[in-house]
């Protein structure tokens, strides 16, 4: 299985981090590696001294598909759930600093969160409300309304440079609220105010 993410695809989450608004999706990967479930403890790595969360919709495909048409998208999952695309933000602005790429900010290990799948069912995927609880208070909130790209259109894209297999996940962005973890936080996600996933972090 593979990991996909979809960078800057929320207005807000952009302009806070001074990154220009796309004009399509920006597409970065994480390995296998990087996956942290069933609500395990997160670990700030040695190599970073600001770690960052960032709260995402997560897709789960569900069969095989190549260059798929944006309306037939939606034949591909049927599955979501809340993650977290933890970031270390210092390491990510010195590589952004001298034009390389992002993955050692990105992809490291357990830096991709998933939290407990649900079935999408009746659900409008484009109108899901979600919320980053970290030691009680709300600290990110985000309506899939506002993704600058939406879910279909982030599976057509990608489909067309990679083929999708069961099992592939995509993170398909985070809005605006990212922030520094520490040492004893807790973390809990919500969508329509179910809870995903309740972490801590060490």
């Amino acid at each position: 299985m593979k990991i996909l993410c979809i960078g800057r695809n929320y207005g807000l989450h952009a302009k806070e981090l001074g990154n220009e608004i796309p004009d399509k999706p920006v597409i970065f990967s994480k390995p296998d590696t990087a996956l942290l479930r069933n609500n395990e403890a997160f670990y700030i790595p040695s190599f970073s001294n600001d770690v960052h969360y960032e709260t995402e919709l997560v897709v789960r495909i569900e069969k095989m598909g190549k260059s798929i048409e944006p309306q037939f998208a939606h034949k591909y999952y049927s599955h979501i759930t809340l993650g977290v695309d933890f970031t270390a933000r210092d390491v990510q602005n010195e590589l952004k600093s001298k034009g390389l790429p992002w993955e050692l900010a990105k992809a490291f290990d357990n830096s991709a969160v998933v939290g407990e799948f649900i079935p999408i069912e009746n659900r409008p995927i484009q109108d899901l409300h979600f919320t980053l609880v970290k030691n009680g208070q709300v600290v990110q909130t985000g309506h899939t309304s506002d993704m600058l790209f939406k879910v279909d259109e982030i599976i057509a894209f990608v489909s067309k440079y990679f083929t999708l297999k069961t099992g592939d996940l995509i993170f398909t962005g985070t809005p605006a609220g990212v922030g520094k973890v520490d040492i004893g936080d807790q973390l809990v996600g919500k969508l329509e105010g179910r809870e995903l996933f309740n972490f801590e972090i060490k």
